[in-house]
């Protein structure tokens, strides 16, 4: 029984899905912290892996964690289940709930699962190249594992790799010129995730419609040519127009990194006096 701090407990809980579990329920162990609002469950990263056992097939959080990542950089999310990684591990779906509650923890998993490739990029020799270097690993990860962009923007990541890539980028704003405070902190931070959430879910859903529709942009804007061009010749579309003709197809990564640049330059430059 793995030892506890002072103010955890535990307590079994029945669980379901086993053939005659009416006449022998199975048991899962629940750890709670005392805390001043009462007791909570606590969360997947602080409790413990269960005790080794023999089995055919050992597990670990980290083994489940990477062959759901398998199943969903093959079919996405909503390939993703429990029942379909117990298949791939070849045990039963209710082994799996002794290491995770729920989906959301699986997810959880997986998501700190990516960010500890992010966190690879390191600290650099100064506060731009830090968080140019993340940001850059962090597109990388994402055009690697094209799931986790949909799961951005929405509550913050807790796991301790997101954390850990959290505390890289704000350590490293937080001494770029024009950050004099925690709001300034506060807007820098929001004003680059706001990028990168959107930069990376545009880039993931173009490279998906390719694929669903056997067309990429190019094809596509050829196909709708003779429709724009007689369009922009009514003349209502100055601007548009130079952009079709005068533009050119722009390099991705070229792009991302010339956007985030000029991010950066607006929300660590000194606002006018």
């Amino acid at each position: 029984m793995p030892v506890q701090d002072s103010g955890q407990r535990q307590a079994a809980e029945p669980t379901t899905g086993d053939r005659d579990s009416r006449l022998h329920p199975r048991y899962r162990t629940l750890y709670f912290v005392d805390t001043l609002h009462g007791s909570d469950v606590l969360s997947v990263w602080e409790r413990p892996e269960p005790q080794p056992r023999a089995a055919p097939v050992p597990l670990s959080r980290a083994k489940i964690a990477a062959t759901a990542i398998r199943l969903a950089d093959a079919h996405g999310l909503d390939g993703v289940s429990v029942r379909k990684i117990a298949k791939e591990l070849g045990v039963g779906p209710m082994r799996l709930y002794d290491y995770v509650l729920n989906k959301s923890e699986l997810l959880d998993l997986m998501v700190d699962a990516v960010y500890a490739q992010i966190a690879e990029a390191g600290q650099q020799s100064e506060w731009r190249a830090t968080v140019l270097a993340i940001v850059h690993r962090t597109r990388d990860a994402a055009l690697e594992h094209e799931w986790f962009a949909d799961l951005l923007g929405a509550r913050p990541h807790l796991g301790p790799h997101a954390l850990a890539v959290g505390e890289s980028t704000a350590a490293a704003l937080s001494q770029a010129p024009g950050v004099r405070g925690i709001d300034d902190l506060q807007r820098a931070l929001g004003a680059l995730n706001a990028f990168i959430i959107g930069a990376l879910r545009r880039e993931v859903t173009e490279r998906r419609t390719a694929r669903s529709t056997g067309t990429d942009m190019s094809t596509w804007q050829a196909a709708l040519g003779p429709y724009l061009t007689r369009m922009l010749e009514t003349g209502r579309y100055p601007t548009v127009a130079r952009l079709v003709i005068d533009g050119t197809h722009l390099n991705a990564e070229e792009t991302f990194h010339h956007n985030l640049t000029t991010v950066l330059d607006g929300i660590t430059s000194f606002p006018d006096t």
